[in-house]
């Protein structure tokens, strides 16, 4: 039988750390079932300890994924281990992965603390963590910079004291991979009671090499990768779910082994959390960018042609690829229109929140002949982002273009109910239409990015704008989603502004973590 080899995502955690990527509590359910959907072995659901939000959506979503086992990150002392086993309380399988930084310059400028002071805090965390729960994971932050020895040896006594998963994270990216593979093989040879726990390996991409050292790590020995969907994370990421995944499967005359995961299901959840966090995928991103299996070279199309294996090393139909359209209309019902929802792992607490999405996508159906998956993704955030908060509302935009003539947007927002009327000119329609909305809200944020992207294809495709804003060093991200492009700028301004009204800029601060 072939090695299993276990698939943790830290999307809703070390994801969500990417600046303006946060997730409310509801579309952190909604990936959470996504990647249960996807059989992933473990979600890390968030850092229980690092606020109210990220406590709560842990518990949410411990009560609602059933299937794959939720973990909470928790630093090794009292408060953090106490509030990750009380927010997994809910959990059929819960986790606690605490961490201690292991590396001499992380010792003795963050920690102030000897070596052998971090085993004893170290022994004394996963003790406490499996009073609590059986499953126990421990990191070594920095153990990509930390001494070999000193990594043995904390390794060693935390497997003693109860660990069943020893992560060995390039915290920095600072990695090569034969160095990372050799890393991983010393370890396992070295340490006397290695076979006692799975070793994982969680690495950042700061080199463009989280995924290379990943699977180096893998082909040494590592049994569990910790990635995100699409690569997200902060500075420049993590291994990328997708990418393991499918490296593993298409190269099992390599490495030796097996995932649980449905790899239909990647593209899919990789449009879902691009969708919620307002993230675009890049077109040439392996296995999820629209260009994945494109060709556009005559030689390579007459090869495909002929045979597909010539030039396509895996089958776009086996991560998802052409699998989810929607066949629905403007003549489709509602129970219809619940059930495909439901089938996305789509629900609404209320009956008047399922009235509110059937009526967007009746308009919806009125302006597109055929609806995606991926129109319906846009079209429940947006109706709950509407549920959340209002302070500010599109009434209406009217925009006047024509060529050699400067563009001229004029809009109705409301503002706590009150509506105002303002017009304004600008380089573009869009550019306008927020000007525009600036001039009511005399927000003074400053605005760090604008993006547009197509949710499907085709001319009616609905676009996909996000807005982010930066405004005494908060950062938050608004989205929009409309066949109008102009429109779907307008409301994704609105949403920034209404997050930064709300204080939802995030679920956690930027709390250090492995």
């Amino acid at each position: 039988m072939k090695d299993r080899l276990v698939i943790f995502d830290t999307t809703m955690r070390d994801g969500e750390q990417s600046p303006g990527a946060s997730m409310t509590k509801q579309e952190k359910i909604r990936i959470g079932k996504a990647l249960e959907k996807m059989r992933v072995d473990v979600i890390e659901a968030g850092f229980a300890a690092a606020s109210g939000g990220d406590f709560e959506s842990i518990q949410a979503v411990a009560a609602n994924v059933r299937e794959s086992t939720i973990c909470s990150l928790a630093r090794a002392v009292d408060r953090d281990l106490e509030q990750a086993a009380a927010a997994l309380k809910q959990a059929e399988r819960a986790r606690i992965h605490t961490f201690i930084a292991t590396s001499p310059i992380h010792m003795e400028h963050k920690l102030r603390m000897s070596p052998d002071q971090v085993v004893e805090q170290a022994v004394y965390a996963v003790k406490k963590a499996r009073g609590f729960v059986d499953d126990v994971e421990f990191s070594c932050e920095d153990a990509g910079r930390s001494d070999i020895d000193f990594l043995c040896r904390i390794i060693e006594a935390t497997i003693d004291a109860g660990a069943r998963t020893i992560n060995i994270p390039d915290t920095v990216g600072y990695a090569i991979p034969a160095e990372f593979g050799d890393k991983i093989r010393i370890l396992l040879e070295r340490i006397p009671n290695a076979d006692k726990a799975i070793f994982s390996v969680h690495c950042h991409n700061d080199l463009g090499l989280a995924v290379a050292n990943s699977l180096a790590a893998v082909a040494n020995g590592a049994r569990q990768v910790e990635c995100t969907i699409n690569g997200l994370g902060e500075r420049a990421g993590n291994a990328a779910l997708e990418e393991i995944v499918m490296a593993t499967r298409t190269r099992a005359d390599l490495l030796d082994l097996e995932t649980g995961i449905d790899a239909t299901q990647i593209v899919p959840t990789s449009r879902l959390v691009s969708s919620i966090t307002g993230f675009p995928v890049q077109p040439n991103k392996a296995i999820v960018g629209a260009n994945a299996f494109a060709h556009e070279s005559g030689i390579h199309q007459d090869g495909v042609l002929k045979h597909r294996e010539t030039y396509e090393i895996m089958q776009a139909e086996d991560v998802g690829w052409g699998a989810n359209k929607m066949v629905m209309g403007k003549h489709s019902g509602r129970a219809a229109f619940r059930s495909r929802l439901e089938e996305l792992g789509v629900t609404f607490e209320t009956d008047e929140l399922l009235n509110k999405a059937f009526a967007r996508f009746k308009d919806l159906a009125d302006k597109k002949h055929e609806i995606f998956d991926e129109d319906l993704q846009a079209l429940v955030s947006e109706t709950k982002q509407a549920a959340v908060a209002d302070t500010y509302r599109l009434i209406s935009l009217e925009s006047h273009c024509a060529t050699g003539e400067t563009p001229v947007t004029e809009v109705v927002v409301s503002f706590n109910g009150e509506e105002h009327r303002c017009k304004s000119q600008g380089s573009g329609p869009v550019d306008a239409a927020l000007k525009a909305i600036e001039m009511v809200a005399q927000s003074g944020a400053n605005q760090l990015l604008y993006s547009v992207n197509a949710i499907t294809q085709g001319t009616d495709s609905q676009g996909e704008v996000t807005v982010r804003l930066e405004k005494g060093g908060r950062i938050v991200n608004g989205q929009g989603a409309d066949t109008d492009i102009i429109t779907a700028s307008a409301k994704a301004y609105i949403h920034a502004l209404n997050q930064l009204v709300s204080g939802a800029d995030r679920q956690h601060p930027q709390v250090e973590g492995v």
